[in-house]
């Protein structure tokens, strides 16, 4: 078999997407005699049929479904190539990749302290592990409770689980609840919804949410809503996340990831601030020496009291 053309995989894509010659060469931005050729040749390249065709309409054979997916596949993989190759070109250049409610104190502490000299561009996406291996982002700042194949990870600190009430409900003025005493509030959502924080925010103030978030959020929220700690909801863990191959590349901001913390350890250590002073927002340290744990607990809010596992008290 002749070696096929990335055009040619492009066109079949887009006549197999419309199932129209004329629709196809439109998308493509040619005329259609030269895409009826080239999806002959390319026919007699694979050996099979790849399309049915009539004078009333075009459809995929058997081997045209299979042959579709492969080149769709195939297609995005030369996208990522192309992607990952000017990223590598472009050492001044950094993507950070961060669901839209993780970390809110945490990546403006990042940017400030380790991007001098550096373009930074955010992008805030649900699918953080994917936007890593398509190379759409170079790092993201993620909430992960266990290892994660194929990455390597910096552990930024434990985030104390709070419920998003609005201002006026029963609970709100509560020093603490049990996670069974929200999972049984009207509008608990047990999955963080696919949406900005902004319109989490709104969705609770007006009684139509019930959610629990990391506590580093608890700056952003306003007036409308209060943030009362839940016992029994496990700690989340935020960490910065990369692919081996781009460890060189996203080295200036790992490397200021290490020097906050070494500043938050030392700070807690000496008892002269809170868990939510720490250059690192809200977050609490992983670890560490059991004057930095007792430190930590004394300074968690009532009912967050931490564990030295970093585990709120059941």
């Amino acid at each position: 078999m002749n070696q096929l053309e990335t055009r040619e995989l492009a066109y079949f894509v887009a006549v197999a997407e419309t199932l129209h010659f004329g629709q196809a060469a439109e998308r493509l931005g040619i005329t259609q005699p030269p895409l009826s050729r080239a999806i002959a040749q390319l026919e007699r390249r694979v050996g099979v049929p790849l399309l049915e065709r009539t004078t009333r309409q075009v459809t995929l054979t058997a081997a045209g479904e299979v042959f579709l997916a492969e080149c769709r596949a195939i297609l995005a993989a030369m996208d990522t190539a192309v992607r990952k190759a000017h990223k590598a070109a472009d050492r001044q250049r950094i993507t950070v990749a961060v669901r839209p409610s993780a970390g809110p104190g945490v990546l403006p502490a990042l940017l400030a302290a380790g991007t001098q000299g550096v373009l930074v561009d955010v992008v805030f996406t649900y699918d953080e592990i994917s936007a890593l291996r398509d190379g759409t982002a170079d790092i993201a700042l993620m909430c992960q409770s266990a290892a994660i194949p194929g990455l390597e990870l910096m552990e930024l600190g434990l985030e104390q689980p709070i419920a998003l009430l609005p201002a006026g409900h029963p609970l709100a003025d509560r020093p603490f609840v049990t996670l069974a005493e929200v999972e049984a509030l009207p509008g608990y959502a047990a999955q963080m919804p696919n949406e900005a924080l902004d319109t989490m925010v709104d969705r609770v103030a007006l009684g139509q949410l019930v959610v629990v978030v990391g506590d580093s959020v608890r700056d952003r929220l306003g007036g409308t809503v209060r943030v009362v700690p839940v016992r029994g909801y496990p700690a989340t863990q935020l960490v910065l996340a990369w692919l081996p191959a781009a460890r060189t590349t996203v080295s200036r901001l790992t490397a200021a990831a290490q020097a906050l913390l070494a500043a938050q350890a030392a700070t807690v250590g000496v008892g002269s601030a809170g868990v939510g002073d720490a250059d690192l927002g809200d977050t609490q340290p992983l670890g560490g020496t059991r004057n930095q744990q007792d430190a930590a607990r004394a300074a968690a809010p009532v009912g967050s009291e931490a564990s030295p596992g970093g585990q709120p008290d059941a």
